[in-house]
């Protein structure tokens, strides 16, 4: 059950981090965005690691770092993309898909099969996601998936959610031949080393983009790496399927949050998308 916490822990940091996010890509592009969430987190996390201990390394972890890593570059900057195109309420729901993905990726790269409640109870979570555009569904059965992914923001999240999927095997590979915390701070350095580069090359001004949205960006770092450590604690102690779907409640607060500081509308419907993810929740909870 502590692992249950450690993922409401993950949800709650993560909504954080998306608001953050939102508000400073008003002023700046998504790739200063993406770059200081790395920096600003590693700030935050480096200094915790003069009280960890240093794992030996496995080839896995290796692999697991640059493979996962390299996903997780391009997933972080599609996902400011996402949000910078359309309204947080709207394309924060797509990452709910990733639990879907989570049932073919998962049995395959780690064995890993969720129990039938805990299967039935990841459904619920995605089928939240639909019923937030159920009033498209007399146009067609799929007709409110379809709403969503014309938008350019829930489209590219749907693409984030799928990579995503992916990373979160990876992430548990290298929790797994490492530790929680230090494979959160090998993910980071590596992230920021990449993604240093692209941000130097994509955008202009960045020194004072990053002065005068540092209020913003700072926020938005501690938030991403809170959320980045109970997470990684919390598939350390069982299935990333199950995790990933506690994760995901996020878009509860995401959409409140999306309705309350953004003005965004939508909000009936999207609640009772949000109840059906509540009660996917409490199945993986009993299951």
């Amino acid at each position: 059950m502590v692992w249950f916490i450690y993922a409401f822990l993950t949800a709650l940091f993560e909504s954080a981090k998306d608001v953050f996010s939102k508000k400073s890509l008003k002023e700046m592009d998504e790739y200063v965005v993406a770059c200081s969430l790395m920096f600003f987190s590693l700030v935050f996390l480096l200094p915790m690691l003069f009280f960890i201990g240093i794992p030996r390394f496995t080839s896995q972890f290796w692999v697991a770092l640059f493979v996962g890593g390299s996903l997780n570059v391009v997933a972080i900057i599609l996902f400011m993309k996402a949000i910078k195109a359309s309204d947080l309420s709207l394309t924060i729901p797509m990452i709910t898909f990733t639990p879907l993905f989570l049932l073919i990726t998962s049995p395959i790269m780690l064995g890993e099969f969720p129990s039938l409640l805990g299967l039935f109870g990841v459904i619920l979570i995605v089928a939240g996601s639909y019923i937030m555009k159920i009033k498209h569904m007399k146009k067609g059965f799929f007709a409110p998936f379809g709403a969503l992914i014309k938008e350019k923001g829930p489209r590219l999240m749907l693409l984030v959610a799928f990579i995503w999927s992916i990373t979160s095997n990876f992430d548990k590979m290298g929790v797994i031949n490492s530790s929680p915390m230090f494979w959160v701070a090998s993910t980071g350095i590596f992230m920021t080393i990449v993604m240093l580069p692209i941000m130097l090359f994509k955008s202009k001004n960045v020194i004072s983009k990053i002065k005068s949205g540092y209020k913003v960006l700072v926020p938005m770092g501690f938030f991403g790496v809170a959320a980045s450590i109970f997470q990684m604690t919390a598939v350390s102690m069982t299935l990333v399927a199950y995790v990933i779907s506690i994760k995901r409640t996020s878009v509860i607060m995401s959409v409140l949050l999306g309705h309350f500081l953004f003005k965004e509308k939508g909000l009936k419907e999207r609640l009772i998308g949000v109840i059906l993810m509540v009660l996917g929740v409490v199945l993986i909870t009993l299951s």
